[in-house]
């Protein structure tokens, strides 16, 4: 809980609300980073999931891969993450969704090697921002596509008003977001009392 307060507490106190509600926090959690901060958030992901026998953790790139990796090295598991763009070096077998990027106003074709993740896996997703869910549907599409597990989906920030952590979790899906943003105005944001 006490990583959730100071979450929060950051967000109020260094984030900026863009147009379009757009919540800016690049000043700690993803251009520039809090190591300390991020850490913390890492270990408390590891103690929501440590009882779902989770053994890789998958994110989007790019913002999401220092959450993960934090969560990834709480954990002691491999972080695998989504690449936006085709590569020379993605070959073989490849895992594919395409994904909308509410930020980014575009649409991705992601894609994961196969070797990466197998049936044998259970995936615990990982971001740093939850809005509509478009990445988090990708993700769970590549999960599906790959015959593993899915444990759940942790997230630094939800953007609840946008929806799309309430339909991620009526389709049954755990999510479990350190902050959870329920309105959002030009000038505040209110957060979602957490048990």
């Amino acid at each position: 809980m006490i990583t959730i307060r100071e979450l929060e507490q950051r967000i109020l106190e260094e984030g900026q609300i863009l147009p379009g509600e757009v919540l800016k926090v690049g000043s700690f959690l993803n251009q520039q980073i809090d190591t300390k901060l991020l850490k913390d958030m890492g270990d408390e992901i590891a103690r929501l999931f440590a009882c779902n026998n989770v053994t890789k953790v998958l994110t989007i790139e790019s913002s999401g891969i220092a959450i993960a990796f934090a969560a990834g090295l709480s954990m002691g598991l491999p972080v695998v993450f989504a690449k936006k763009h085709s590569t020379l070096n993605l070959t073989g077998n490849i895992l594919t969704s395409k994904v909308y990027s509410y930020t980014h106003q575009q649409t991705y074709d992601i894609a994961v090697s196969s070797d990466y993740i197998t049936s044998d896996d259970t995936v615990l997703i990982v971001d740093d921002f939850l809005a509509k869910g478009n990445a988090l549907a990708g993700l769970i599409e590549i999960v599906n596509e790959a015959g593993a597990k899915l444990a759940g989906c942790a997230i630094a920030i939800e953007k609840g008003f946008q929806g799309g952590g309430d339909k991620l979790r009526a389709e049954g899906i755990r999510v479990e977001s350190l902050a959870i943003i329920d309105k959002m105005t030009d000038d505040s944001l209110e957060f979602r009392q957490q048990a």
